[in-house]
């Protein structure tokens, strides 16, 4: 298995994104059978599934989140919106595999579990479900006492290949729940701002360093293991990136209207959705 360890050069976070994405897709061509990215991501941002880009709200949700200090981005994953600072974890764990659809349901089963695992190692009450009111809800998030969310789970399914990404939310949970409010409020969609956790409210103790390592046990790598990325990924991240940015057009022409006063209908979404590649 190929490691890949630490952020791009630049703080591109767009780019990041692009580089899941650009990996998956040589998964697909069976450039490698298997690989793990962890970076600690350098700048906050907000970022969107494609179904929500689709919604009438998702140009105001934009712009709330660029008025809060967090760039607007689109992922590959399914799933609805997150947002996170430097102070988390992304971890893209990508594999080869002819029978990709017939092993989607497993995987977050058995990735759900691993994640909950090692965070009970690090002596945090983690379980694997949804929490009411969360954000990006699915049934494989993992959780806190089944009361706050921690890590966010999702998918990314293409020809022979897949992504599995884990956001750990290590800490600033207090600068993540006025903007999940904001964005949710203008999407339209459910959110209740207590669901909102992180590992160093659970374990006030705990550092990055300490969880990132945790992690790393958790796969079976050491710093020591980490090779660069390949020239080949970058190169196709560096084609891919223009369609996780959200274009500046679209979130900079006028400050959204606040939500607080606006009705929405509820719809219930999932971090499992499968999408074209």
């Amino acid at each position: 298995m190929r490691f890949h360890s630490g952020p791009l050069a630049g703080g591109d976070q767009a780019l990041e994104l692009a580089t899941a994405h650009a990996l998956v897709r040589l998964a697909s061509r069976e450039e490698f059978t298997e690989a793990v990215r962890i970076y600690r991501p350098t700048a906050p941002v907000a970022v969107f599934g494609r179904r929500d880009t689709h919604l009438q709200g998702f140009t105001s949700a934009a712009q709330a989140a660029a008025a809060a200090g967090f760039e607007p981005l689109i992922r590959a994953t399914g799933g609805r919106a997150v947002a996170y600072t430097g102070n988390a974890l992304v971890v893209d764990h990508i594999g080869h595999d002819p029978n990709v659809t017939g092993t989607h349901d497993q995987r977050f089963r058995v990735f759900g579990e691993s994640l909950a695992a090692t965070l009970r190692g690090l002596g945090i009450a983690a379980q694997v479900g949804a929490v009411p009111g969360e954000y990006c809800p699915g049934a494989h998030s993992v959780n806190a006492r089944g009361a706050v969310k921690l890590i966010g789970t999702a998918q990314r399914l293409v020809k022979n290949a897949w992504l599995f990404s884990s956001l750990i939310i290590v800490g600033d949970e207090d600068r993540l729940r006025p903007v999940l409010t904001e964005v949710y409020g203008q999407l339209g969609q459910p959110f209740d701002a207590a669901s909102v956790g992180s590992l160093t409210s659970e374990q006030r103790a705990l550092t990055i360093d300490a969880v990132e390592s945790a992690v790393m046990a958790q796969y079976g790598v050491a710093p020591s293991d980490a090779q660069p990325l390949p020239q080949q990924a970058l190169d196709l991240a560096g084609e891919l990136v223009a369609s996780h940015r959200v274009p500046e057009a679209d979130f900079l022409q006028k400050p959204p209207i606040a939500s607080g006063n606006r009705r929405f209908p509820q719809e219930t979404s999932y971090g499992n959705v499968r999408f074209p590649e």
